[in-house]
């Protein structure tokens, strides 16, 4: 019987996706729950494993983009598991040109040779997906050297080709076109979760009614909190007090305020949610990608503090859930860490508003009739004016300033 493998559902307004990567070939025998490929959106990349054991046909080709419920390849369960032997070696280097080459089988059989060389002889290389074998014995990486990014620390063929490109063997680089004044330019292709990055932040312009209303918060309060409380924090907590705990919080308190903030267009309907589902952006090298901090209005500072560093670490390591990007109603974004001081931050649909935070600066201001000198933060508010009202989109901006220049607004919930 064959069973059907179908695009699973990949986050929160994603219709399609881009197969990034097959973990394995036509014809390979795949165990259950094994890693078949990798798909990748504009907001994370996640793998696809075997929902049975069987024979693997692909009926997609890696770069192409599929639908979400699109099949995309089968698994014929009647089959029996082979035995692994020379055969099947070359039968997976004839499966994967795109990465193997034109190898014989008696190329194949020095490069089996070549493996006692590992400080590890007694690996079992069995037990990696035929596609990472290869690899492993084509570039004669040495498994014991590379650290897995896959589920359960599951080595994958990108974690190779990442070992590969910091080798001294020459790679394939992009052509240098010369220009006619003489000077160089490289071409490099864009990677396919940029491009729906590009895409998405294009159609987020051109399907909002986006603008961005800004305001300047004095931090003097909430640094003087967290230098007070931080050494106790931490030892209670194992994480040190930063300031989006506050900011979340700051945000909830005005979103109750101004639900318009937080609600969706549906149609011609208008959706109001009864909880706070609050997305962080956090910056990887595959580009941003935003999880949700779930009911995040149920939750204390140091709850949300450690889930913002949680979602951090799982972003930049890959290992984003699709269920990880899902539900969010607003949007935190903080450039301050990069040093931007001010900046335009794009909606994330289908959301109504995003707050972007920037980098605390000392600047002179008014306090009273005397100039001072305090540590300034612009915020930047951008909203969906289909939705939000400039009165309501500078009175949401004005009470996270004064949550955050007053704490204790936030522990009153007033």
């Amino acid at each position: 019987m064959k069973v059907d493998i179908k695009v699973p559902a990949v986050g929160e307004s994603v219709h399609s996706a881009i197969i990034g990567s097959w973990q394995k070939s036509s014809g390979d025998y795949v165990e259950k729950d094994e890693v078949l490929l990798l798909l990748e959106t504009d907001k994370a990349s996640m793998e696809v494993p075997g929902e049975t054991s069987g024979q693997l046909e692909i009926l997609k080709k890696e770069g192409e983009e599929v639908q979400i419920g699109e099949v995309i390849g089968s698994i014929d369960t009647s089959m029996a598991k082979p035995k692994e032997d020379l055969k099947n070696i070359e039968k997976t280097k004839s499966a994967n040109t795109s990465d193997s080459g034109s190898d014989s089988s008696k190329e194949i059989e020095r490069k089996l040779s070549v493996v006692p060389e590992f400080s590890n002889n007694s690996l079992d290389l069995s037990k990696f997906a035929p596609s990472v074998r290869h690899t492993l014995l084509e570039k004669n990486i040495d498994p014991a050297t590379v650290s897995g990014t896959g589920k359960a620390g599951r080595m994958k063929k990108s974690d190779l080709q990442n070992v590969a490109s910091n080798s001294p063997v020459p790679q394939k680089t992009a052509p240098i076109h010369t220009v006619e004044s003489g000077l160089k330019a490289r071409h490099e292709k864009m990677t396919t979760i940029r491009k729906r990055i590009a895409e998405r932040l294009v159609a987020s312009q051109r399907g909002t009614a986006t603008l961005t209303t800004f305001n300047e918060v004095d931090m003097t309060r909430i640094l003087a909190l967290r230098k007070s409380y931080q050494e106790v924090f931490q030892k209670k907590y194992g994480i040190k007090l930063g300031f989006m705990g506050f900011f979340i919080k700051a945000v909830i308190q005005a979103m109750k305020a101004y639900p318009r903030v937080g609600a969706q267009i549906d149609g011609g309907d208008l959706v109001f949610y009864d909880h706070c589902h609050i997305s962080i952006a956090v910056s990887t090298e595959r580009g941003l990608i935003v999880p949700v901090i779930q009911n995040a209005d149920q939750k204390s500072v140091a709850e949300l503090e450690k889930e913002v560093l949680y979602f951090a670490k799982k972003a930049r390591d890959g290992n984003i859930l699709p269920d990880d990007l899902m539900g969010g109603t607003f949007t935190l974004s903080n450039g301050g860490v990069f040093g931007s001081l001010l900046s335009t931050p794009i909606l994330n649909p289908p959301q109504s508003g995003i707050l972007g935070m920037h980098k605390i600066e000392k600047r002179p201001v008014v306090i009273g009739n005397e100039i001072v000198i305090r540590p300034m933060m612009y915020l930047a508010l951008s909203y969906d004016h289909r939705i939000v009202d400039g009165r309501e989109s500078v009175g949401f901006l004005v009470t996270v300033k004064e949550c955050i220049e007053e704490p204790t607004r936030i522990l009153l919930d007033i």
